[in-house]
């Protein structure tokens, strides 16, 4: 028997290999997938096409999230959203896979319901026909996004065809600073090692930060794993996970669920694994973080300086940093702070959840969005629109000047209208900052909750720190 030390990602990986395909390669075993209005009725007729069925109905689940309007009431969704709508409602029924519609609790954003309803396990392998499906692992489970040929695969044989990574970890040690989240930690370290850094790897985040971190912080780290080039992040399960998946749905009770934490202790990895490349990072030097460009990796303590093309020798990077500026429209070396902002967005699968809410009500509360300016709040799930609710949060951001939104994707990906209209600068709570993300000529700067209410507020990009009664 192999007693060499392993990996959190090795045990899970190695657990769900149904046959070894040779050059690092095998076929995997799928847990969960999770199917949304984007893609996923055109997998089912694919399939239908093929003269196949859906291998295992029980472990495909489904919901509207990417094409569906935000609006209070719904109205608006664009006529191509309204067939995709249609077309996932009709060919989930048939396939007899459970589908979370729009009004139910569990319909929501993939990200956001498949931790709340406690589909994501861990020690689960879970895909989904979405790059950001990597959150999962906030849940110790290994989640990646795959394309559309291997969604009908997947739904045909309950299998994945997938090229063994390496392996990084990446350690964050220390208490967190004041106004510091888990956005911060993640946009730090993308800002770090850059967009093309965990290429090829699958990350684990460990260190003292980690474990004292909330899941929802969690999944928001692992969310943006992607966005550092990695398709794969996770974080060892502990107390903290197996509290917060106690009475979900979809997760395991009574005598299962004692055997099921027993057999999710031996998931970390072993004291003397060995990574291919490791990472440490002390929290205390962390300040929040505000994108400044157009990738993730262009991205700056809030009160720090942009950067100047003119110091940069690199060519390349010269040419990126000077390509960033004029969309932006942001001048080098000028201070971040203080840039005035048309558009506040609160919500996505990265900061969509009823903790993020919450620390963004913390800043608006008792205050008004500034002149102007366009707030908007939309909730990751219903689920989380109703606890939201009823908490008296959705009151919070009105009486503030915010509008309430009903759950989806909405801004972050710009569909059905719910754009950044050209020129205008947005300060947004999602996960990228490309051109054109948020809308044609859209400019966007990405930060956590907290400082994006604080910009509302403000008018401008600002240190939530600074605000009057926030301590340092």
């Amino acid at each position: 028997m192999d007693d060499q030390p392993r990996t959190l990602f090795s045990k899970i990986w190695e657990s769900h290999v149904v046959s070894d395909l040779g050059n690092d390669t095998a076929l995997l075993h799928v847990d969960r997938h999770i199917l949304h209005d984007l893609g996923g009725s055109r997998a089912l007729l694919d399939l239908q096409e093929r003269g196949l069925g859906v291998h295992d109905p029980a472990l495909t689940f489904a919901t509207p999230d990417h094409t569906i309007s935000t609006a209070p009431g719904r109205v608006g969704t664009w006529e191509r959203g309204q067939a995709l709508l249609d077309a996932l409602r009709a060919e989930t029924a048939a396939a007899g896979i459970r589908l979370f519609d729009l009004g139910e609790p569990g319909q929501g954003i993939v990200h956001v319901i498949g931790p709340e309803l406690g589909l994501s396990l861990p020690g689960s392998l879970i895909v989904c026909g979405d790059s950001h499906t990597c959150t999962h692992g906030g849940m110790g489970a290994l989640g990646f996004g795959i394309g559309s040929t291997e969604l009908v695969h997947v739904l045909a044989t309950q299998t994945v065809i997938q090229r063994r990574p390496r392996t990084m970890r990446v350690r964050f040690e220390g208490a967190l600073r004041p106004g510091v989240t888990a956005k911060d930690l993640i946009l730090f370290l993308i800002g770090r090692i850059g967009t093309g850094g965990g290429t090829g790897f699958a990350v684990e985040y460990a260190g003292s930060a980690i474990r004292a971190m909330p899941i929802e912080g969690r999944l928001t780290l692992c969310n943006l794993s992607v966005e550092l080039g990695a398709k794969m992040g996770l974080i060892a399960p502990d107390e903290t996970t197996y509290a917060y998946l106690e009475g979900r749905p979809f997760a395991p009770a009574g005598a299962v669920r004692r055997d099921a934490i027993e057999a999710w202790r031996c998931l970390a990895s072993d004291p003397d694994a060995r990574f291919d490349r490791e990472i440490a990072i002390e929290v205390a030097d962390i300040a929040p973080q505000v994108t400044w460009g157009i990738s993730p990796e262009q991205v700056i303590a809030v009160d720090g300086r942009v950067p100047d093309p003119a110091a940069v020798a690199d060519p390349v990077r010269r040419g990126a940093i000077e390509t960033a500026l004029d969309y932006m429209g942001l001048k080098a070396g000028a201070p971040l702070a203080g840039t005035p902002v048309d558009r506040v967005f609160i919500g996505s699968c990265t900061n969509g959840r009823l903790t993020d809410l919450r620390a963004a009500a913390a800043v608006v509360r008792g205050r008004t969005v500034a002149a102007g300016l366009s707030a908007w709040v939309v909730p990751g799930s219903e689920t989380v629109r109703r606890d939201a609710a009823a908490e008296g949060l959705d009151r919070v951001f009105t009486e503030a000047g915010f509008e309430w939104r009903e759950a989806g994707c909405s801004m972050c990906l710009a569909a059905n209208g719910e754009t950044v209209p050209p020129g205008q600068r947005s300060i947004s709570t999602s996960n990228r900052n490309f051109i054109g993300r948020q809308g044609p000529g859209a400019r966007t700067h990405l930060a956590s909750p907290a400082m994006a209410a604080a910009a509302a507020i403000a008018g401008a990009i600002t240190d939530v720190r600074d605000l009057e009664g926030f301590a340092r």
